[in-house]
């Protein structure tokens, strides 16, 4: 295993926020690393010096002669006057990438809704996300580093994504670096951790999960030693607080050794826990939907139907997650539940003691607040609430949210992504609502602060309903969960993976029923490419054929034979002592043998299906 990208005592400093000092670490061939922190620690800044977008104040950055390294950004560098096609394939002929299958895929998850044809100018944030995200996985590179990759995608396309870079390189080549939120997807791709914090970097073994076992037995150690340390401490001020006379003629060591102590003395950390408030009493009836159907209008003046004759029953402390795909209607069911927009069909009875906290994705709730400072903000509520049965006011809740003081007069539109959100959240609590209704909360919080947010929720004694890409928050804070499909409410008494078969299910009856491919599409693409000639199979002799079918029918009986064997595995999973990292790990390996024997018995059986003609 060779070293593909070298640091070399790398520091760096942003005006006022010093990131990384003297630091040296490796990249190694087959590492798939993901990078954990807290918002502006220094995350996004670490991906770009190894990808020599900034320069480092001091050290140095290496790469390995000849190693091609692609990046996907948390802002694109796509021009607005630039094709989509030719913005993600730059002058790579047609024929080229549209004959091949893992391109073809590529197209197929993340832009199907695009027309290639068009302008980067005319996407949409979340499009143009998607096309700058397709442009680095359509190439080949020995090393990808991605920052936030999950955002704008669905359920699926996360999924979707993990499984594409897992099987990407072959076992012990490539390398990934990759900064998200998104936990689930760090323990689904990610093998090495890096915590990035008050200037360091802390490398830890394994995926997500063995990293936050890793960090609280080292927290654990680091609080026994502190304590040693404290005693050590008390006893030193006891000896010092003699008097000046007395201590006049102590030894000048310990006098040191005592005054290095103090000076060691580390200050409190934030408490940034925020235990459960009151709320507003909640009647026997929340939310009662009759035939419900909604949408919204359509560019040509139609309406669209997100949501198609939906009955639904909501109770006090129900706890409630909507899946779906992007734009599948769920921000729509939301409002039409809770009386913000009114339904095309069908009936919404809303109970009368319901008080409603909305966290929007847009932050509703800072909405012509920009040029308050966060002090003024909070003064419009009451200055105490009750907190576990005790008087807490506004400042103290924010302080527990990981605001400091010095932030109290900060203008809300000078405030970050995730302070903002973490703002807006303690507005909807101050508010006292007994239905919280969430889209999207774990959008710009990083996972120390999404860990504290679940710990709120696990707490929350209304009624809550969420909907949220975060498959960790979803499965951690909700107790049942429905998705919207094809604008029918389905219960997925499964969770999450059972959502997903359910869709892919979908898909594939649409795409059963779909008409042709239109002009721009991948599909179209491919079937250009076809109809050129350029990608035409040569014809087969009769003994060519046989061999090729014996070979086919060999495939698909080991397929048939090993397709539920990761299922099975990941069954055992939770079997394995989580004190057992190697254990653990040993079992990660044996899916991830498993889910690759089925990814290229697939791949071949694509392939030699394409070449007989069958299908």
């Amino acid at each position: 295993m060779g070293i593909l990208i070298g640091c070399e005592h790398l520091s760096h400093e942003w005006p006022g926020k010093k990131v990384l000092e003297d630091q040296t670490i490796g990249i190694n061939e087959g590492e798939r690393i993901g990078i954990v922190g807290r918002n502006g620690d220094g995350k996004s800044t670490l991906l770009q010096l190894i990808a020599r977008q900034v320069t480092p104040d001091d050290g140095n950055v290496t790469w390995r002669n000849g190693i091609t390294v692609g990046m996907v950004g948390q802002a694109d560098e796509l021009a607005d006057s630039d094709t989509v096609v030719h913005a993600i394939f730059g002058d790579e002929p047609e024929y080229v990438w549209a004959s091949d299958p893992k391109v073809r895929s590529i197209l197929d998850e993340l832009m199907a809704d695009i027309d290639l044809r068009g302008t980067v100018g005319e996407l949409s944030g979340g499009q143009r996300r998607r096309a700058d995200l397709a442009r680095v996985l359509v190439g080949t590179w020995d090393v990808i580093l991605m920052d936030e990759p999950t955002n704008h995608l669905d359920m699926h396309a996360i999924t979707w994504l993990a499984n594409h870079l897992k099987r990407r390189w072959p076992d012990g080549t490539g390398a990934l670096l990759v900064v998200t939120h998104d936990r689930w997807f760090l323990d689904e791709v990610c093998e090495h951790m890096w915590e990035v914090h008050d200037g360091v970097i802390d490398p830890f073994e394994g995926g997500y999960s063995a990293y936050i076992q890793q960090r609280v037995e080292r927290q654990r150690q680091a609080a026994v030693m502190e304590e040693r340390r404290q005693n050590t401490l008390r006893k030193e001020l006891n000896w010092l607080a003699h008097g000046a006379k007395a201590r006049t003629s102590k030894p000048k060591f310990r006098i040191d050794a005592a005054m290095e102590l103090l000076a060691n003395d580390p200050p409190l950390r934030n408490p940034i826990e925020l235990k459960r408030m009151a709320v507003s009493r909640l009647g026997k009836k929340v939310i009662d939907l009759k035939n419900v159907s909604a949408g919204y209008a359509a560019e040509d003046g139609s309406t669209k139907t997100v949501v198609d004759d939906v009955s639904w029953i909501i109770g006090p402390g129900d706890r409630f997650g909507i899946l779906g795909e992007n734009g599948a209607g769920k921000s729509t069911l939301l409002r039409v539940m809770t009386g913000r927009q009114a339904p095309t069909r069908g009936f919404v009875k809303i109970g009368k003691t319901v008080k409603f906290g909305w966290l929007s994705q847009h932050l509703d709730v800072l909405t012509e607040h920009d040029d308050w400072r966060v002090q003024e903000l909070l003064k419009r509520f009451k200055n105490y609430y009750v907190v576990d049965g005790k008087p807490q006011s506004p400042t103290q809740m924010l302080e527990r949210l990981g605001f400091e003081r010095r932030e109290f007069m900060t203008y809300v539109k000078d405030l970050s992504g995730g302070q903002r959100r973490r703002l807006a959240f303690l507005l909807v609590l101050l508010e006292e609502p007994n239905v919280l209704v969430l889209d999207e909360p774990g959008n710009d919080l990083d996972t120390d602060m999404l860990a504290i947010v679940e710990d709120l929720l696990d707490t929350w004694p209304g009624t809550l309903l969420m909907v949220s890409h975060d498959r960790y928050l979803m499965e951690r804070v909700t107790d049942d969960q429905f998705a919207l499909i094809d604008g029918k409410l389905v219960h997925v008494p499964g969770g999450v993976d059972e959502y997903l078969k359910q869709l892919d299910i979908a898909r594939a009856a649409r795409e059963a029923s779909a008409p042709a491919s239109g002009p721009g599409t991948p599909a179209a693409a491919a079937s250009v490419a076809n109809e050129s000639g350029t990608n035409e199979a040569p014809k087969l002799s009769n003994a060519e054929r046989r061999e090729l079918k014996k070979r086919f029918d060999a495939v698909e009986r080991r397929l048939e034979k090993v397709s539920g064997e990761p299922d099975r595995l990941r069954a055992e999973l939770p079997q394995v002592d989580a004190t057992d990292y190697a254990a653990l790990m040993a079992k990660q390996q044996e899916i991830a043998a498993a889910e690759e024997e089925v990814s290229q018995l697939e791949t071949e059986w694509l392939e030699l299906s394409d070449r007989l003609g069958i299908g």
